[in-house]
């Protein structure tokens, strides 16, 4: 039978475990509710925070917060483990396919989309994301598309809307 002691232990471990369950699957709704409201339309947008939000647009501008908030830690994820800006990441050929054949103005267009405000939020704050919301994956590819060569016999780290989130 368990003591007193190793049974408040785990009351206390569960307790905090629960609690950064919920902060971790909060943290796309609360960011897209507290920074996506909030912009400035006089403030000249770099380069960068562009190709950011107009990858997370493209990728991902029908998942929701969720969806878009784990397309930008995987972006971020990859900057991490890859020791290379998010902008480059976004742009090196083949990893988005949105920017196959595409230059920035091609797709500028994307920032007028009503879900530009949260994508141009994530964009600014890429470095700030939990990737552990997305088990700190660096690939993903949507569901409804043939499973790709890199995937085949890959066990999935998280599903979140049409994408399937993979640490490779």
């Amino acid at each position: 039978m368990p003591s007193a002691k190793s049974t408040a232990l785990l009351a206390v471990t569960t307790d905090i475990e629960m609690k950064k369950l919920i902060i971790l699957l909060g943290l796309p709704v609360i960011f897209c509710s507290l920074y996506a409201q909030h912009t400035h339309n006089n403030v000249k947008l770099t380069r960068e925070t562009k190709i950011i939000a107009i990858t997370i647009l493209a990728e991902a501008r029908g998942e929701g917060c969720g969806g878009m908030y784990a397309v930008a830690a995987v972006i971020a994820q990859r900057a991490f483990e890859r020791k290379r800006t998010p902008t480059e990441i976004c742009l090196k050929p083949y990893q988005f396919s949105c920017w196959n054949g595409k230059r920035l103005k091609d797709l500028e267009r994307l920032l007028k989309v009503p879900q530009a405000k949260y994508a141009l939020a994530l964009a600014k704050n890429i470095k700030l994301l939990s990737r552990d919301f997305i088990g700190y994956a660096n690939h993903y590819h949507n569901n409804k598309i043939k499973t790709p060569y890199w995937a085949k016999g890959q066990k999935p780290v998280k599903v979140i809307g049409n994408h399937i989130f993979y640490k490779l």
